[in-house]
């Protein structure tokens, strides 16, 4: 046969149509936006409805086979070159891996899933409902910075504007402040108030309340002691009125979280907004104090708490045991549970000395690892996290002593002159509130972002000795750096000791 001939047979039978392959189904096109010479048309296929079979473009365009010219045809049709005709070595890939390119990739697979793992943790994909409230946070706040340890004990506060108006002074505070305490819910920035409450050997009084004011803005820290016999007649059932029942006998209707009912009094007597809570029993005290090592203190005279319990003049430290006779002992003071007060703030000096002693010494580190262990032995029941807690004897080690103040809250006891009589009829020895002096006292110290009380349907306290017989409570204030090398309160000479 001829080359002609051969030629001739090829071409015959590729002008042969090819077997039309079966479409899935007909698909429209999306991007209706882009359009051919035709207007807009639809996907034909990789073949088109073209007779012959052949690539049709993208939109089948016409004519479905261009025409070819003549002197093409009778070309020959050349393959390119194979390697091995280019002389082109031929790269072996089977070749054994070296170990290091293996640790490299391993290498770069850990990191890349690290990377991944980090972003997961800290994609806002999960709901956190606050009061029902509820916003998209990370799953690393939700499960660590968000988690409220032993909350269960005492309740979550109520934290919504009905329960105090704050009324924030912003020529002070500036709207855009912000104090870095990002993960910690606080009513001021600037500011955090911590209420701290010693429970009796009951489990039913609050005698010890003390309100702790952290001014992060202004560098100082503010401790107000409530005298347990204070009264608020408002706010506990008790015929004694008095404030260190309000736990146990406050109003359920009012708030039926024992912890919240103190709260509300407080925050309704004194203005100031309270952010968390810390409770603690008189014998966790005791253990605290010896997890630490004892609390190192320096007493002018002997302690006689009961027959066989004394603490020794001079230079000591207090052990657990020790440290609950020392803050509970009233017998041999001369205004005796005042007198108690007073004692409770060398122990309150003494005590913060020492913390900041751990944190210089022996290292923030340390200090957290205290912090855990009071919070696993379960020593103290609080809405705050570990991290809170480390964060706020971090700023206590930041400020001295002369930056951390004590103020007693101004009033006066009952007497035999002007004795307080229960709705029972049993006289009750009671703390009455002397108003206008307390109102001066929070306005300058514990409002510092807050616009002034005024005392006109912005406090609820109510004075039962209004001629104010004895003023002596009315300017306790004092610093640690005082209190540290302060003499013991007045004892009464009547008194064996």
């Amino acid at each position: 046969m001829k080359d002609n001939e051969i030629i001739e047979d090829t071409l015959t039978e590729e002008s042969q149509p090819a077997p039309q392959p079966k479409p899935l189904r007909k698909l429209k096109r999306v991007d209706a936006g882009r359009t051919s010479a035709g207007g807009n048309q639809e996907y034909q296929g990789r073949y088109g409805n073209s007779p012959s079979g052949e690539y049709q473009g993208r939109y089948g365009a016409e004519p479905a086979v261009p025409p070819v010219r003549e002197d093409v045809r009778r070309q020959p049709v050349r393959r390119p070159p194979v390697r091995e005709e280019l002389n082109i070595p031929i790269k072996r890939t089977d070749k054994k891996k070296s170990a290091k390119d293996i640790i490299v990739k391993v290498a770069a697979v850990a990191a890349s899933l690290s990377i991944i793992i980090a972003m997961i943790l800290t994609m806002p994909i999960m709901w956190w409902d606050k009061k029902g409230v509820k916003e998209r946070v990370s799953i690393m706040t939700y499960f660590v910075k968000r988690k409220q340890p032993l909350v269960h004990i005492e309740g979550e506060l109520d934290k919504s504007d009905k329960k105090i108006d704050v009324s924030i002074n912003t020529n002070v505070l500036p709207d855009d402040y912000n104090d870095g305490l990002d993960f910690m819910e606080q009513w001021i920035e600037g500011q955090y108030t911590v209420l701290f409450l010693g429970f009796d050997v009951d489990s039913l009084n609050t005698d010890v309340i003390w309100l702790c004011q952290f001014d992060l803005k202004g560098g100082a820290l503010r401790i107000l002691q409530i005298p347990r016999d204070t009264a608020v007649p408002d706010f506990t059932s008790s015929p004694s009125t008095k404030i260190n029942s309000v736990y146990s006998s406050g109003d359920p209707q009012y708030a039926d979280v024992p912890i919240q009912r103190v709260v509300d009094c407080v925050q309704q007597n004194f203005g100031i907004p309270i952010d968390a809570y810390i409770t603690t029993y008189i014998t966790d005290i005791a253990e605290m104090v010896d997890l630490v090592g004892g609390i190192p203190i320096s007493l002018d005279e002997p302690i006689h708490y009961e027959e066989g319990k004394t603490i020794e003049a001079g230079d000591t430290i207090l052990t657990g045991e020790q440290s609950e006779w020392f803050i509970r002992y009233r017998y041999g003071w001369l205004e005796g549970d005042i007198g108690r007060m007073q004692n409770q703030r060398r122990f309150m000096a003494a005590a913060m000395q020492k913390l900041m002693d751990i944190s210089k010494n022996e290292g923030t580190a340390k200090l957290k690892e205290y912090i855990d262990e009071v919070m696993d032995r379960e020593l103290i029941a609080t809405d705050m996290m570990v991290v809170d807690l480390t964060r706020l004897a971090d700023f206590c080690g930041t400020i001295p002593l002369e930056s951390v103040q004590v103020d007693m809250l101004p009033g006066e006891s009952t007497s035999n002159e002007e004795p307080y009589i229960g709705p029972d009829g049993i006289e009750y020895s009671i703390y009455s509130i002397h108003k206008r002096e307390t109102i001066e006292l929070l306005n300058k110290y514990y409002r510092p972002y807050q616009n002034p009380l005024t005392g006109y349907g912005d406090t609820a306290i109510i004075e039962y000795i209004t001629n104010h017989n004895y003023s002596n409570y009315d300017d306790k204030t004092a610093t640690f750096d005082d209190l540290i090398d302060s003499e013991a309160p007045a004892r009464d000479p009547n008194k064996v000791q």
